[in-house]
């Protein structure tokens, strides 16, 4: 009778998704783990984001590129939540790879890997390939590999750090801090939320890791300066990690319309100090909490969109290729040749806290929106996650028309940003 009890609690952990395996034990508390690597190219490559750079090399560097990880295990799942000094996600091909190790070494199962957005790193659409680089910039394809190498090795290194951990959660509404750069309608959308998440080491106390979540273009120095910095993010890092002594991860929002607001702050400096100051005040109010029976729970799909703008045409692709340069228009082209195929990833922890990551640059609606409708107790969105498929406007937005609606940068068709978000929605509800 023993013997077939044992059988039917199998049967039914199995139909339950609860896959045991035997000799493996799996913590019953919370686990995280955090590291940090530098992603600064040694040799000079042309840079992301300012298209009247066009080819030009990088010169230098103002501050150093970081790629910051964290990685949690509850129960027996794990995600690594990584944010990258770089204007956008790796590329498709590095990205699988990436993924592909993480979870052969560490056992990652679902991860968010995403830009800060900054306008002042290496471009990453450059292959090993006939005219789509190789010959021209092969430093850049150097710079990819050693890229995918390092972001490997952080996060298996953030996977073996890992300790019995409390978490805590908190959020404010920054007013003064970003700004609508697109809409001349009013009131404008802005998406002023500062959302922090909190990491504490069970027996000492002590920070492990703060996850900050905040919206805003780091697009504060100029075009003409052809060295690389972290712009705003660096400095904001510098000051939190200072007071806390953990990593710090930051996670650009749906920026895709919203600019930051220095105002007297000065610099990329001052503000990013500014920011960080902000942080501090949220994370000093947050209470970090055991939680007995952590849950984790995912899903992610990539989607197919028909595209607004031609990119098979030759007359299309010569005028790209003067905006910016022919080896960058051509991977774009290829990667866009079956549509935009933008990818979504959901989890939810502790069926409390939701992470949103969406490749592209995303309208702040989508996020405040999405925010209002998922009634989570904090729900995170992350933009410029897992890849990257440019701006995905609202429908108003691509109504009125101007930069980062219109389809030369915004390409993928009308409502796919609409249609993302209700695809987050369902699944967040799904997942509960």
């Amino acid at each position: 009778m023993k013997s077939l009890w044992s059988v039917v609690l199998l049967v039914l952990l199995v139909l339950l998704g609860l896959h045991v395996c035997p000799g493996v034990v799996y913590s019953q508390g919370l686990e995280v783990g955090a590291s940090e690597v530098d992603i600064t190219p040694l040799e000079a490559v042309p840079m992301w984001g300012y298209g009247d750079r066009h080819a030009a090399l990088s010169e230098g560097t103002l501050d150093p590129l970081k790629a910051t990880v964290v990685v949690i295990r509850a129960g027996r799942r794990k995600m690594a939540i990584v944010g990258l000094d770089l204007g956008r996600s790796p590329q498709e091909e590095s990205l699988q790879k990436i993924r592909s190790e993480i979870k052969l070494q560490a056992g990652i199962d679902v991860s968010f890997i995403s830009g800060s957005h900054t306008h002042h790193g290496p471009v990453l659409e450059l292959f090993d390939a006939p005219g789509r680089g190789r010959g021209r910039f092969d430093a850049a394809i150097r710079y990819n590999q050693q890229l995918e190498k390092s972001l490997i090795e952080a996060i298996v290194l953030a996977s073996q750090r890992m300790v019995p951990a409390k978490i805590g959660q908190g959020a404010k509404e920054l007013e003064g801090f970003n700004r609508n750069r697109h809409t001349k309608l009013r009131p404008a959308p802005l998406d002023t939320r500062l959302g922090v998440l909190r990491f504490d080491a069970l027996d000492s106390g002590k920070n492990i890791a703060t996850i900050v979540n905040f919206t805003g273009h780091p697009t504060n120095i100029s075009s003409e300066v052809r060295k690389f910095s972290a712009d705003y993010v660096g400095a904001m890092r510098g000051v939190v990690s200072e007071q806390t002594g953990g990593v710090v991860v930051f996670k650009q929002g749906a920026s895709g319309d919203i600019s930051v607001d220095r105002g007297s702050r000065g610099d990329y400096l001052g503000y990013g100090a500014a920011l960080g100051q902000e942080v501090l005040k949220v994370y000093r109010e947050i209470e970090c909490k055991v939680v007995d029976a952590p849950t984790l729970r995912f899903k992610e799909e990539r989607f197919t969109y028909s595209s607004r703008t031609d990119f098979t045409n030759p007359l299309v692709q010569s005028v790209y290729s003067v905006a910016f340069f022919p080896e960058l228009v051509e991977n774009f082209a290829a990667e866009y040749q079956d549509g935009i195929r933008p990818r979504l990833t959901v989890a939810v922890l502790n069926k409390q806290i939701a992470f949103v990551g969406g490749s592209g640059e995303f309208f702040c609606n989508h996020a405040i929106r999405l925010r209002e409708r998922a009634r989570m107790e904090q729900c995170f969105f992350f933009g410029y996650c897992n890849g990257y498929h440019q701006y995905f406007p609202t429908i108003e937005a691509t109504a009125e028309g101007g930069y980062g609606a219109d389809a030369q940068v915004a390409p993928a068709q009308i409502g796919a940003g609409e249609d993302l978000m209700n695809h987050a929605l369902k699944w967040l509800y799904q997942i509960r």
